[in-house]
């Protein structure tokens, strides 16, 4: 299996593509890496468009909100 980094890097520009994702992140369960979707609002028809693992790891999904960059001086 390749480092979930890698996986990360691979596979996060086509998931941002999708309206309501707007991230992606390792993660952890049970101390094991997951995929973690970062997702706008808590949509159903969007749950079910994403996969349940990439590249064999299992996907996380978490609603966190609008995501913005913070603000520079």
């Amino acid at each position: 299996m390749k480092p979930i980094a890698q996986v990360l890097e691979e596979r996060t520009p086509a998931l941002l593509a999708m309206p309501g994702v707007v991230g992606t992140a390792e993660g952890a369960s049970g101390g094991h890496p997951v995929f973690v979707v970062l997702i706008r609002r808590d949509d159903a028809e969007l749950r079910r468009r994403l996969p349940d693992q990439v590249e064999g790891y299992p996907v996380e999904v978490r609603v966190v909100g609008e995501v913005r960059p913070l603000k520079t001086r």
